[in-house]
């Protein structure tokens, strides 16, 4: 990386505004997106299924009211240039939703969060089989570390009764990997009308499972405020953040979701990991700021 010089500074004064920008928005997106356990830790009696599909409701519909706002007449004409990608976007990303939810009720903030945080790799991996991109070396090594600390989670979970929360939130990564593979596909088509579905797929999800959609008023506040702001927005200020950082630097800024998730359970309802989670987290967050630091070297 070149240091600012009399010919390069004009530039650099362009460039910082930015980046300084971009490092705003995408570490507010990491506080939203963080609040998530807290806000399901203080439900009073709403299911699974029913906080999905309020959740998935509130995320579709304003995600849709954006994309009215921008497209105007041509809101349905983006819906349909998404194509089979998008489809593959929508399933998975709304499936992703779901596990992750259900991942929050069954095990600990922080054991979900810290198994959450392996979806680079994860991504990577499903990469390398359907797209056929390398990976580094590098890349493999942390990958190896990473599954060390998930299986020291995991084993935590077997003897604290919460294998099955551990199992689900496995699945939130997977779908992730699924959504990035997709979307490379796609290449430069729009695909924020196919995230607007994946709210849909969700909905449709909970309405179906649910036996009943009837709520206190107290669990349908904290829904909507769950679909609206914690990931609706949240999700918006990533993707303006994302515009203004590398990829790789985004992927380190947005570790702030994962370290400040637990420490909301912790100070709200004192929701204290065991030593094994926390060491297995540990291991999942350095492993995941070492592949990405390579990264940002790399394009250095």
């Amino acid at each position: 990386m070149t240091l600012p010089n009399e010919r390069s500074a004009p530039a650099a004064r362009i460039r910082r505004p930015r980046r300084a920008t971009g490092v705003a928005l995408v570490l507010g997106a990491g506080v939203l997106l963080s609040l998530s356990g807290i806000v399901l830790r203080h439900m009073e009696s709403a299911g699974g299924w029913q906080i999905i599909f309020y959740r998935s409701l509130a995320f579709a519909v304003a995600v849709f009211l954006w994309l009215a706002f921008s497209y105007r007449t041509r809101v349905v004409h983006a819906f349909t240039r998404v194509g089979r990608a998008g489809l593959i976007v929508a399933l998975s990303l709304g499936l992703g939703s779901a596990c992750y939810v259900f991942a929050l009720l069954l095990t600990t903030v922080a054991n979900a969060l810290f198994i959450i945080s392996a979806a680079p790799f994860m991504a990577a991996v499903l990469g390398w089989m359907v797209l056929r991109e390398r990976v580094r070396p590098v890349t493999w090594a942390t990958m190896a570390v990473a599954l060390a600390g998930i299986a020291i989670m995991v084993f935590d979970g077997v003897r604290g009764g919460r294998l099955l929360g551990n199992l689900v939130a496995l699945g939130t990564p997977v779908s992730f990997a699924i959504m990035l593979v997709a979307l490379r596909r796609a290449g430069d088509r729009d695909m924020i009308p196919a995230i607007c579905l994946a709210g849909v797929v969700g909905a449709v999800l909970g309405f179906a499972m649910s036996d009943t959609l009837v709520i206190s008023r107290h669990d349908l506040v904290l829904c909507l405020f769950l679909g609206v702001v914690q990931y609706g927005g949240g999700f918006v200020l990533l993707t303006l953040g994302a515009r203004h950082l590398p990829a790789a630097e985004v992927a380190l800024l947005s570790l702030v979701e994962t370290v400040l998730a637990p420490i909301w359970v912790w100070i709200g309802v004192d929701e204290i990991p065991t030593l094994f989670t926390l060491a297995g987290g540990v291991i999942v967050l350095l492993a995941v700021v070492v592949q990405t630091v390579a990264g940002m070297r790399r394009r250095w």
